[in-house]
């Protein structure tokens, strides 16, 4: 089953940016978006966040904490900025990267082998909201600045909750809201003057970080997404503000 063949989708719509487009249509798009932007992707995260994301990567492994000999799903994992983390600060953990973009594994693939961590490391091409997976195989699942991208998060969300053991993990780390309105627009206002021409000036493609930007604003505040958890079933959700609610990391457990 994929996002263009499930037939639920059939007549719905979801949003791509600001625009309605069917939600067969939306996988699509945001696979041609990632596959333009594969090449330039982790000089890109430098550049809009002026590195800032790296902080936030290792805040998110921070609350994670993992220990040796986990199993990590890092789903939209692109080109294994988390794995990588994780991998380093749990001795015999292993991390498998999942993405719909072959063209990010393979950039994620050439990173590894030059870590030397390919032996710790698979790579999978699939869908969050139909994961290739047997359930409860994972200690751990993680996604950065990938749940926006899904068509339909409440499937990915219960695909996560599938997948993990009991005891197992759910950690998210997306772009969120500021809760002061003036922060807010000063926020908009570089994200949607700077980046866009910074994506064609670096990565030769307004158009899809003019889209990125968009799903931003599209993507539920920190207590509707906490309240999306909870409904897929995990417990003791919680989450923190990152640099005042730009991003923010969801935590649940499989209790």
């Amino acid at each position: 089953m994929t996002q263009e063949t499930d037939s639920r989708s059939s007549g719905r719509t979801t949003h791509f940016g600001f625009e309605t487009v069917p939600e067969a249509e939306k996988a699509g798009r945001v696979h041609g978006v990632f596959t333009n932007v594969a090449s330039k992707y982790d000089v890109m995260n430098d550049a809009m966040s002026l590195g800032v994301h790296r902080i936030w990567k290792d805040a998110m492994l921070d609350w994670l904490a993992p220990r040796p000999g986990q199993r990590l799903l890092d789903v939209a994992g692109g080109t294994g900025d988390i794995a990588f983390r994780f991998l380093e600060r749990a001795p015999g953990a292993e991390a498998v990267v999942c993405d719909m973009t072959e063209g990010m594994l393979v950039a994620g693939r050439q990173r590894a082998e030059a870590a030397n961590m390919a032996d710790r490391l698979e790579w999978v091409v699939g869908d969050a909201m139909a994961l290739p997976f047997e359930s409860g195989t994972f200690d751990a699942y993680t996604i950065s600045f990938g749940i926006r991208n899904v068509t339909r998060i409440s499937d990915a969300l219960r695909e996560a909750y599938r997948v993990l053991r009991p005891g197992g993990r759910l950690m998210v780390l997306e772009f969120s809201q500021l809760p002061n309105p003036l922060m807010q627009k000063a926020y908009d206002l570089y994200s949607f003057n700077v980046i866009p021409p910074l994506g064609q000036a670096i990565a030769g493609d307004r158009d899809s970080y003019q889209y990125l930007v968009e799903s931003i604003r599209q993507f539920p505040d920190q207590d509707r997404f906490a309240g999306m958890i909870v409904d897929a079933g995990f417990g003791n959700v919680k989450y923190r503000n990152l640099s005042f609610g730009i991003a923010a990391l969801h935590s649940g457990w499989k209790i």
